[in-house]
């Protein structure tokens, strides 16, 4: 048996340890720092994301055979690097290859580059100049911070004083510090999101079923963007034509780009597209699994996990079947009032178990903490995991349990797959 490391501290990495907790293969399960749900199924260690140092002599003090990295902030460190010298196995890409997720500027030039299908763009450094470029355009106009920005430096704006808005907050008023030193401004793609993640190891890679997330704050996608509302998988009306169309013209050609800059990908790639009228176009990639998606997909997945990131490293993956559980899977995501923006802390949880009751649901913690009780400790603060048969039943069970959770000024979108429901009339 293997002991297993995972690094995060949100609902991404709790759904890893729950999935890896089913397999004979993984002994002790460790997570660094961890939440209020990881604690009651793994042993938390508080070892921030980012110190390197400190979780390579973590797993070499404690027989870690495999290390899963959750967060991208982690991966564009360089860790996946840190830990290969040292000739510890962990499952992500390179510094070099996660730089397709931490400079949206290098994964523009690179689809550009491969012939990738995304929207139209121009990349700047200076304000003035890309305040010119956005009034010679007009609006709708996507205004993004080029770094790493929690997955809030997108802004899409409706218009002229809109994208003004947005240029100020991230060139000039650093809302999301050294990330708004360059900023992409890009074309408005119309038609529905779609995220694509695939397993790579290096040579060979498997696609994921499709999932859609619901990135803004509100209902009927309004407000600021978040880290993530809520997902369903798979996405009834993506087809196995399209799939192949996405792998085509977006997946293989990324992975062959990154491949011939001596970028070599391992691990998890995750292209958001939309599904426009000219076809699928790539919005951003992502360099390691989204989240909320991840608990939806850890619900659905048939196969051992440790297997299938066992496989990603040792460059086995051909050798693979992946299998899925039939039906759907939903993931509705609670969080504080006042999120993306300020919100309290510490507030008390009521009604986790109740919720765990209703049949087919799963909570993941990701902005919790315990304190004697439950406690808030994040701005998305759980993932309410439901399965089902179809579609509706999976969300009516989600929202039933999501209906017996409380803590002061929750908030969450009463719309999760509504528009995949509309289609299917």
């Amino acid at each position: 048996m293997t002991n297993v490391l995972i690094i995060g501290s949100g609902g991404r990495e709790h759904a890893f340890v729950w999935k890896l907790a089913q397999s004979p293969r993984v002994g002790k399960l460790f997570v660094t720092p961890g939440n209020g749900g990881t604690q009651q199924i793994a042993e938390n260690v508080p070892i921030d994301a980012d110190d390197i140092a400190g979780l390579v002599r973590f797993v070499e003090s404690n027989n870690i055979g495999l290390t899963v990295v959750g967060p991208d902030d982690s991966l564009a460190l360089g860790i996946v690097d840190a830990f290969r010298v040292r000739g510890l196995r962990i499952f992500g890409p390179t510094k070099a290859a996660a730089e397709i997720e931490a400079s949206k500027s290098f994964a523009k030039k690179l689809m550009q580059e491969a012939g990738v299908p995304t929207a139209k763009f121009r990349i700047f450094r200076n304000y003035d100049a890309a305040l010119a470029y956005i009034h010679e355009q007009g609006a709708p106009i996507v205004v993004k911070a080029s770094g790493l920005a929690l997955g809030k430096g997108a802004y899409v704006c409706e218009t002229l004083a809109k994208a003004e808005y947005a240029l100020a907050e991230i060139m000039l008023n650093k809302v999301h510090e050294g990330a708004g030193d360059e900023v992409v401004v890009e074309e408005f793609l119309d038609g529905q999101e779609v995220s694509i993640h695939a397993f790579c190891d290096g040579k060979n890679h498997i696609l994921l079923p499709p999932a859609q997330d619901h990135k803004q704050i509100g209902d009927g996608d309004r407000g600021k963007n978040t880290g993530g509302m809520g997902t369903f998988a798979p996405v009834s009306w993506v087809s196995a034509e399209t799939m192949q169309l996405i792998d085509e013209q977006v997946v293989c050609p990324a992975l062959q780009a990154l491949d011939e800059h001596r970028r070599q990908f391992t691990g998890l790639l995750y292209p958001g597209l939309k599904m426009t009228a000219d076809g699928p176009k790539v919005l951003e990639f992502n360099a390691r699994f989204g989240d909320p998606e991840t608990q939806t997909y850890m619900r659905l997945l048939k196969t051992d996990l440790f297997d299938i990131l066992e496989a990603c490293v040792d460059g086995t993956l051909a050798d693979l079947a992946i299998e899925w559980n039939p039906g759907f899977a939903v993931c509705v995501v609670v969080a504080s009032g006042g999120y993306p923006d300020k919100y309290k802390k510490n507030l008390p949880i009521k009604g986790v178990a109740e919720a765990e009751s209703v049949s087919g649901v799963v909570i993941f913690h990701a902005g919790t903490h315990i304190d004697e009780v439950l406690k808030t400790s994040g701005g998305r603060v759980l993932g309410i995991s439901a399965t089902g048969k179809t579609l509706r039943e999976a969300l009516n069970r989600a929202y039933k349990a999501v209906n017996h959770i409380q803590f002061e000024n929750m908030q969450y979108r009463k719309d999760i797959g509504a528009k995949a429901l509309s289609l299917e009339v």
